[in-house]
Order: C-alpha cells, then sequence, then structure tokens
C-alpha cells in the first residue's frame, strides 16, 4: 500500500485576524455570542455599543474589559501572596443571620454613581466604592462577599472573553439556548460519534448532517484537511450546513467537504459502471441556493419567534438575543468585502470567505467512493426514519468500516439495530446512553451542579460486514 501523499497540515491560528469568526464569553459565560471580525462588527454591552476591532491581532483566551472608548485588554494580574493560603480551608467565624435585606445598607445613590459614570470613573472604581459604603458588607461571610463582588461586576465592570470557535465551544453554545436545532445533541455525545466511528487522518468519512452542519464541522476539523467529508441528503434541496462557516477551517479543509445527494450515490453504488448521465449531472451540478445562501441572505436578521422546523435551516443566520440566562448572539457581520481572503499570522490562506464548503465532488472521487467505499458513516438525522436510512447507507461503507448513528429517542435505534442483527449486515451493536454531569471544584465547595441536563440521546454503533447472499445459499 502506497503512503498517503505529503502534504502540509494547517496549522490552527493562535490569534484573531480580520475577517474571522469568534466566539465572545460576556461575563462569565451569562451571555455567549458569534461574531465576525470585520471593520464594522459591534457589540452592545448594556447600553454601550462597543467596536470588535481591539480584538483583531490579540490571541484567542483574551480577557476584555469595557472602558470609555470600547473594549480594553485587561492587564495581566500579579498573583497574591495568599493564593496558597486561600486554597486550604478556613474557619469561618461569621455568618449572615442578622443581615436584612431592606435596601437600606447601602448609602451610594443611583444619581452618584451617575455622577461618577460622567466624570469617567471606571467600573472596578464603581465596584470599590459600592462595597466602601455597603454598612452590611463588612459582616458577611467571604462567599458571600466573593458573590456581592462578582454581581456588582458583571452590572458595572462587565468582562469579554475572547475564544476560538471549536467543536466544542460551538456546541456548548448552541445546546445552551437552541438545543433543537442541533437535535438536542450534547458535546460529550458529539465526541463519543466521532471516537466510535473511528474519524483520524486520511479518512472518507459519509456523513448526514440534519443538524445545521454541526456533524460535519466537527468532522472535518478532526480530519485536518487530510480527509474528505461526503454530507449526503435526501431529496433534491440539501440540508443547511452554515454552522461549518464558524470553525474558521482553512481553504483546503473547506474544499474537502462536499455534499451529494443519497440517490445519486446509491445510483453509482448499484452500478456496475458509473453512467454517463449520473456523472454528467453531478460535473455539472449547481449547489441550490437553501445549500450554500448568499451574503446578503445571511446578513438579513432573524425573527427570535421562529419555529424548531424552520429555525434549523437558519442556524448560522445573524440573531440578536438578550435575555437574563445564557444565550447565543450570532452577529455574522459581513461587508462588502465578502470576496477577500482571510489570512492568519503566518500568512497562509485561512476560511476564505469566497470558498464554501457543501460543493458537488467530482466524478473522479465519485468514482474512487463507489469502488473502494467510505471509511465511517456518523448519522445524526433526528428527524428521519433511521431503519430505512441505515439500510441504504451501510452498502456504501467499505467492510469492517465502523459507523454510529445517533437519534434523540431509543426506540427509532432500537429498531434499527433488530433490523441489522435480521439481516446480518453489522457486527458489534450496541446503543450507548452518554452521561455527563458537571462539578463545581472550588475550595471547601466542591460538589456537582445543582442543575445539569439529564439526558443526552442515545448513540447506535457497530461495524458493517459482508452479509449472505440468501440467493447462492451463502
Amino acid at each position: 500500500m502506497a503512503p498517503p501523499p505529503t502534504t502540509t497540515t494547517p496549522v490552527i491560528p493562535r490569534e484573531a485576524w480580520e475577517g474571522c469568526s469568534v466566539l465572545l464569553d460576556i461575563n462569565d459565560g451569562d451571555r455567549l455570542a458569534f461574531f465576525r471580525l470585520t471593520p464594522g462588527a459591534t457589540v452592545k454591552i448594556g447600553d454601550k455599543s462597543c467596536s470588535l476591532q481591539p480584538l483583531v491581532g490579540r490571541p484567542f483566551g483574551s480577557l476584555f474589559r469595557v472602558g470609555p472608548a470600547g473594549l480594553v485588554p485587561c492587564a495581566a494580574e500579579a498573583p497574591s501572596q495568599d493564593d496558597g493560603a486561600n486554597c486550604q480551608p478556613q474557619a469561618e467565624t461569621r455568618d449572615n443571620r442578622s443581615l436584612v435585606d431592606n435596601n437600606t445598607a447601602q448609602t451610594l445613590s443611583s444619581e452618584d454613581i451617575e455622577a461618577m459614570k460622567r466624570e469617567g470613573a471606571s467600573g472596578d472604581a464603581i465596584v470599590e466604592a459600592l462595597i466602601a459604603n455597603s454598612s452590611t458588607f463588612g459582616n458577611k461571610t467571604v462567599f458571600s462577599q466573593e458573590k456581592y463582588k462578582l454581581k456588582k461586576q458583571k452590572k458595572y465592570a462587565p468582562k469579554v472573553l475572547l475564544r476560538r470557535p471549536s467543536t466544542r465551544s460551538i456546541c456548548e453554545t448552541y445546546f445552551k439556548k437552541y438545543p433543537a436545532r442541533i437535535g438536542f445533541m450534547r458535546v460529550d455525545t458529539l465526541s463519543l460519534m466521532l471516537s466510535m466511528a473511528n474519524v483520524g487522518a486520511y479518512s472518507d468519512v459519509l456523513v448526514v448532517d440534519m443538524v445545521g452542519g454541526l456533524v460535519a464541522g466537527a468532522v472535518a476539523e478532526r480530519l485536518g484537511g487530510t480527509g474528505y467529508v461526503c454530507s449526503t441528503y435526501l431529496g433534491s434541496a440539501s440540508s443547511s450546513i452554515d454552522i461549518i462557516r464558524m470553525y474558521n477551517l482553512s481553504g483546503d479543509m473547506t474544499s474537502r467537504i462536499f455534499q451529494a445527494r443519497l440517490g445519486d450515490i446509491c445510483s453509482l453504488q448499484n452500478s456496475g459502471d458509473a453512467p454517463s448521465a449520473i456523472l454528467d449531472s453531478i460535473q455539472g451540478e449547481v449547489v441550490e441556493r437553501g445549500a450554500v445562501p448568499d451574503e446578503s441572505t445571511l446578513a438579513q436578521p432573524v425573527d427570535t419567534a421562529l419555529s424548531d422546523e424552520n429555525a434549523q435551516s437558519t442556524a448560522a443566520q445573524p440573531i440578536d438575543i438578550e435575555v437574563a440566562e445564557p444565550a447565543m448572539d450570532e452577529h455574522l457581520n459581513r461587508g462588502d468585502n465578502s470576496l477577500l481572503d482571510c489570512k492568519g499570522s503566518n500568512g497562509t490562506s485561512i476560511a476564505p470567505k469566497s470558498l464554501r464548503a457543501g460543493k458537488a465532488p467530482s466524478p473522479e472521487r465519485m468514482k474512487y467512493w463507489k469502488e473502494h467505499g467510505f471509511s465511517s458513516l456518523i448519522v445524526a438525522a433526528p428527524g428521519h426514519e433511521v431503519e430505512s436510512l441505515v439500510a441504504d447507507l451501510l452498502p456504501l461503507l467499505s467492510y469492517s468500516a465502523p459507523f454510529a448513528i445517533y437519534h434523540q429517542h431509543l426506540q427509532p435505534l432500537a429498531t434499527c439495530m433488530h433490523s441489522l442483527q435480521v439481516s446480518k449486515m453489522a457486527i458489534g451493536l450496541q446503543i450507548i446512553e452518554p452521561w455527563l454531569r458537571e462539578y463545581q471544584v472550588l475550595p471547601s465547595r466542591t460538589h456537582p451542579h445543582m442543575q445539569m441536563n439529564a439526558f443526552g440521546g442515545y448513540i447506535l454503533s457497530g461495524i458493517r460486514i459482508h452479509s449472505p447472499d440468501p440467493c447462492n445459499g451463502e
């Protein structure tokens, strides 16, 4: 077997650049927002609209605060000498039994706070003034003091964390506010599917992505520009995979993501030779407007009252929602520089805007998949019948190829598992229910989170084998 061709693996950029997509974490998860760093992009925090230009050139993970002139990088805080002592449990002699919430403990009025803002006082200075003018702050426990200070900081001195959009951050962001758009798929479920399908370098992965492009983008990110992703769909209209645009994939990685109708792939598999009509239709296929929307379409605002059915096709369109609970904003602001090639810190092309994922595969690539089959299969189609879908997809895989099928309900997977057992098309069949629980880790306060999601869907996994032909008596 010939060794794979030597290719240069694209380096993941460590700094934000103009034109890339970023995830802003405002006030430690109170609000999550997707943005594209265009010259006119702004974010509204409280009653102030801040430009995103200070984020350009800054490394991912940088922390910003809202200043009078906009976003300002936070200075690195020197480690305190008491950090080692604070990690040890300390005896607390104070309690909050004598505290009465009658709105008389704070002597600083709202007029005084507005006057401090007009004089140019920073948010940290206002927080310190509130603490100094609180008659009950000194009587509170250390834990209550931290909560009080954090609450005031979020109101008067909000912080913004610059995060790189990755599979984990994108999945967690959608799951917090719009779980129906990604089929209620948790991040641990997605990672488990990638492992069960054995997605690795130089793989040809067949994907049925009905969750907005989250699975196809996760597979492409793991392949790192070395394999191919074929996202198949039912019917004549392709399903939306617009979430891929948030991944900041390089041009080479984006060019390896294809979309093809399931009927075209099955026709090539069932025929001895590829019909010229099918190859001509694949070669001359034009991606429909629903699959790859124009820049003008993506720039239109989305009504927040959309139903879940309509929201799936607009999963990556710009929305703006401001709520108290953790939310998700998607401001993919796009200007006239839609054909501008985005470059990373090393000058290499990264996610050019003119190159969109989801083009039709070439006849040569289709012929290769027909002869060799796909190396793995991932299905995430909560709204479709799994049993008939898998029966059409499994023959497209090579022998001993693993597959992983996700569904939010158990019964469709159980029916599909029974059908595979009867037809003897796969072995190693198992249905897994992922389980995840987050913990709070703090000195003397380590415990599981009081509120958690107890359901992560189900995954049916197995390995495709050669099924005996009953006509030949095998």
